[in-house]
């Protein structure tokens, strides 16, 4: 299949192109086992949730929405709540943090990662992380990489749910700007440069 855009793979995908399914996969796939493995500690079990999110991509490549977002958005949060319903349903609530430096040796391959995730680097998202005042750093913590609700979060710490969706608006705001300010993500969706 010649390269093509995003757009272009979905609608193939939607046409029941089984190609056009490897290429998204060869585009994203690290990046959505990244995600998986960030949530899980589990390569295995990312590995499963992966395939299951890509499966559910194969089977309604048709439903994507473009005036919503991009593609890559759509795909990592599928691959997002199928990590957190995994999550719940095997690990419960008690689950160790991970250490995103151990996914390098998993992650590595021949320039895979800067092609896929493009300006989007797991250094940049740390340090952007670390300006963000403590409050809204953990409301952020539990949500994406712990799994819990911001009604579990505001039970959890004792905090109101009002003021848990505050933090969590503001922080992931204050993540956004300061990776777009940093040149870590762009704005267009369109960060390895097609």
């Amino acid at each position: 299949m010649v390269e093509c855009d995003d757009g272009d793979i979905l609608d193939a995908i939607a046409q029941n192109d089984p190609d056009a399914l490897v290429m998204l996969y060869d585009r994203y796939g690290r990046i959505a086992f990244g995600l998986a493995y960030r949530i899980l500690g589990d390569a295995a079990t990312a590995e499963e949730v992966v395939q299951d999110a890509f499966m559910s991509i194969w089977r309604r490549a048709d439903s994507f929405d473009a005036s919503k977002g991009n593609s890559r958005s759509w795909l990592l949060s599928i691959v997002h709540h199928r990590a957190i319903d995994q999550l719940r349903g095997r690990f419960g609530r008690r689950r160790g943090e991970v250490d995103f430096d151990a996914l390098e040796p998993i992650l590595a391959g021949p320039d895979l990662w800067s092609e896929v995730a493009g300006g989007l680097r797991a250094e940049a998202v740390r340090t952007a992380l670390r300006t963000l005042p403590e409050e809204q750093r953990r409301a952020i913590d539990l949500a994406y990489f712990e799994g819990y609700t911001q009604q579990e979060i505001a039970e959890r710490t004792g905090t109101p749910l009002g003021t848990v969706k505050s933090r969590m608006r503001l922080g992931l705001r204050k993540l956004h700007d300061t990776l777009v300010a940093s040149g870590s993500y762009r704005i267009d969706g369109d960060s390895d440069g097609r």
